[in-house]
């Protein structure tokens, strides 16, 4: 396993529309081991194919708190529903956050690693994140979609008060 580049904003690849993946495998295992040991080195909670220069339909969301990482693999997003503005962030971007609105629920329709197809369905932070990543394969990208720049005190200050 190895650490990749994380592609940051301008790359042009981080706006293509991405191809599905049809080959599942040694080199996408591989890819997927890389772009999983990545996230985990840039303390992120998603990564998607593009951010590591592969415009493949390839994502991975990983909370941590005890669960598996949640493979997204030509994922389609099947229903959505309700609203929730919270504040996001994206290795592509470093040091810029911002308030983002996205539905609070969402199902998906996915394979797995191994090919096997699959449905999800996800609320909250969980299914921000999916759709964060989603988005990726379809070239879009959160910057896009801030409502409010959230500069990074601000997010420190609020860090403390909730160890407090």
């Amino acid at each position: 396993m190895a650490i990749l580049k994380i592609v940051q904003h301008p790359s042009p690849i981080l706006t293509e529309s991405c191809k599905p993946v049809t080959d599942f495998g040694d080199g996408l295992q591989a890819l997927l081991d890389d772009m999983y040991e990545t996230m985990i080195d840039a303390d992120g909670i998603g990564i998607a194919a593009p951010q590591v220069g592969e415009a493949i339909r390839a994502a991975i969301v990983d909370l941590g708190e005890g669960q598996d990482p949640i493979w997204l693999i030509n994922p389609e997003v099947i229903a959505t529903g309700g609203k929730e503005t919270e504040v996001e962030g994206c290795l592509s971007f470093p040091g810029l956050y911002g308030e983002v609105e996205r539905p609070y629920h969402v199902k998906v329709h996915a394979q797995d690693r191994d090919g096997s197809w699959y449905e999800l369905e996800a609320e909250d932070y969980e299914a921000r994140a999916i759709l964060h990543e989603i988005d990726h394969l379809d070239g879009i990208l959160f910057d896009t979609k801030i409502i409010r720049v959230v500069p990074e005190e601000e997010l420190e200050a609020a860090g403390e008060e909730e160890e407090e």
